[in-house]
């Protein structure tokens, strides 16, 4: 083929191969993580929350799913293992000082920080990664932390003179924005980590939840002898109201009234109508073929 004033075709025009799959930018997926919530995938508003695992996360959308676990499509997916709101902690954020650009700069608005680390003053953006202190809720940058905790812990080896208990291999540092109490080793968690580190996180909660105290639960012996003892309780009494006097009064006449007549019935009745009603016992005596029966006495 060729000379005939028309192309060449190459490998690539004659031979189709089967295109690649198409990759999400990780850059780009680690920066939404820093601006979105987790959850609603809404712009990240105080109060902002964060779980074992390092997400973020909207409280008022976190509410919503604690309160309906079907509110959000993929919720029990993205943020199952949270049981309730003492499961996450509430974050202690720095704003950005610089102003945001106006709406009309586009992505310019989207791609602006709103928190930044208060010792670095580097600017939360997924660039840096961030850890939180799971006891106080301060953020900071990862480095940053580390640096200052590294200095304060020389300055207390240089300024003790006796040595450190032999168990305690990692002493309680002092925040340093707050000056809260926290462990380098169990207080330190990372804010939307990577795969690798996500999956250790989670080991780390599943260790913690183990070791969490079980809910002391009732024995059906127990349960028996609570039931026992209320049954043995004196049922209190139930007092009548006090009626009315006229009420009373009324209903005394209607009693005496009624006995008199019944006096007046007894005086006037024959003899063959008092044999049939026999006070007390028989005096006649009663043989086998009437004992148990009604019989008249005449």
């Amino acid at each position: 083929m060729g000379n005939d004033g028309g192309s060449i075709p190459d490998r690539r025009d004659l031979v189709r191969t089967k295109p690649k799959a198409e990759q999400a930018d990780k850059a780009n997926q680690t920066r939404a993580r820093s601006f979105f919530c987790a959850l609603s995938k809404k712009k990240l508003q105080e109060p902002i929350v964060s779980c074992a695992l390092g997400m973020l996360y909207n409280k008022e959308a976190l509410i919503e799913f604690l309160l309906d676990r079907t509110a959000y499509g993929d919720g029990e997916d993205i943020c199952g293992h949270i049981r309730s709101l003492k499961d996450v902690k509430t974050l202690k954020l720095t704003s950005n000082p610089t102003p945001a650009p106006p709406e009309s700069a586009g992505n310019a608005v989207l791609n602006h920080a709103q928190f930044i680390c208060p010792l670095s003053l580097k600017e939360m953006n997924g660039s840096q990664p961030f850890v939180y202190i799971a006891t106080c809720g301060c953020v900071f940058t990862q480095s940053a932390l580390k640096t200052v905790t590294k200095a304060s812990s020389e300055e207390k080896e240089k300024g003790s003179e006796s040595p450190p208990p032999e168990g305690e291999k990692f002493p309680l540092e002092l925040c340093p924005q707050c000056g809260g109490k926290f462990s380098r080793k169990d207080d330190v968690r990372m804010i939307n980590p990577g795969p690798e580190d996500q999956e250790r996180m989670r080991e780390e909660m599943e260790r913690r939840r183990l070791l969490e105290p079980a809910k002391p639960k009732k024995s059906k012996k127990r349960k028996a002898e609570e039931a026992e003892q209320q049954q043995q309780q004196p049922a209190k009494k139930q007092t009548l109201p006090s009626l009315n006097p006229s009420v009373s009064a009324a209903s005394r006449a209607v009693v005496s009234e009624i006995a008199l007549e019944e006096a007046k019935r007894k005086a006037t009745e024959s003899e063959a109508v008092k044999s049939l009603y026999v006070d007390g016992k028989s005096k006649v005596k009663e043989t086998f073929m009437t004992w148990g029966t009604f019989t008249r006495y005449a």
